[in-house]
């Protein structure tokens, strides 16, 4: 990352940034000169991160209006500035067919994946971006358009993600821009069940021959967030290795066929 992309001296914040793609958008966007605060569940992993990268964090679930509100104080406590936001916690339950989904686990979904991610940026923008501008990047998901077994209140909740990245990003222009990266299958604990152990089957499946890595999704976070991208709000960037266009591919639905034989051990 270079000086070129203006980032040196804002102040990000990442929400499930110690793990898998957040994890890597935090490092790259340190890397990047910006000062970092990371938020997740779990306060070891938070401290360890934050003190890797620089920065600072919160341990909380974005599940709580409480914590968001939080991570916004101790982040403009820390830097005087909130120039970048990335909601990138989400969770994948509940998994299985819709008529089975438990309400609760429902809920849970659009809470985590929707409603956090609003609340987040309603801090935000309160707090400095009204004031002095930004970028708000959602990490959503190539499934986000389409269907697929089992992953129905996750892909449901994350339409309504990517319905919600364009709807502020006319609310809020011109001074904060809204975009929204939109992830295929990706080396990430979340997604372990679906590529492990049959990666190479998987991997031939897709047009450009491999599974995601975090990297692949944190390089697009990051030039969404820089000046480089200062003409953009309101886009989703698919960052899939070529699902969309996998079925005039050879064994392009493998990913499908792996969700439709597995399910994972619930939480």
């Amino acid at each position: 990352m270079t000086s070129s992309y203006g980032l040196a001296g804002k102040a990000a914040v990442v929400t499930g940034g110690t793990r898998g793609i957040g994890r890597e958008v935090a490092r790259q966007l340190a890397d990047a000169g910006v000062l970092v605060c990371v938020t997740a569940r779990d306060a070891a992993d938070v401290r360890r991160t934050a003190a890797e990268l620089g920065g600072v964090g919160v341990a909380g679930s974005v599940a709580d209006p409480a914590h968001l509100s939080e991570v916004t104080a101790l982040a403009l406590r820390a830097f005087g500035r909130i120039d970048v936001v990335v909601n990138n916690a989400a969770t994948n339950q509940p998994y299985g067919p819709l008529m089975d989904a438990d309400p609760d686990a429902w809920r849970t979904a659009f809470t985590v994946n929707v409603e956090a991610p609003l609340r987040l940026v309603q801090c935000a923008w309160r707090a400095w971006m009204r004031e002095h501008g930004g970028s708000v990047i959602n990490v959503c998901t190539e499934g986000a358009t389409h269907v697929g077994p089992h992953i129905g209140a996750y892909g449901t909740s994350k339409a309504a993600l990517l319905h919600l990245t364009r709807q502020l990003a006319g609310e809020l222009a011109p001074r904060v821009r809204v975009n929204s990266v939109s992830p295929g299958l990706v080396r990430t604990e979340m997604a372990r069940f679906v590529w492990e152990p049959g990666e190479a089957e998987v991997a031939a499946g897709l047009p450009l021959g491999r599974i995601g890595e975090p990297a692949d999704v944190a390089r697009a976070v990051v030039w969404l967030a820089s000046d480089a991208a200062e003409w953009i709000t309101g886009a989703d960037l698919l960052v899939d290795g070529g699902t969309r266009v996998r079925a005039a591919h050879p064994g392009g639905y493998a990913v499908h066929d792996r969700l439709r034989s597995y399910a994972p051990p619930q939480p």
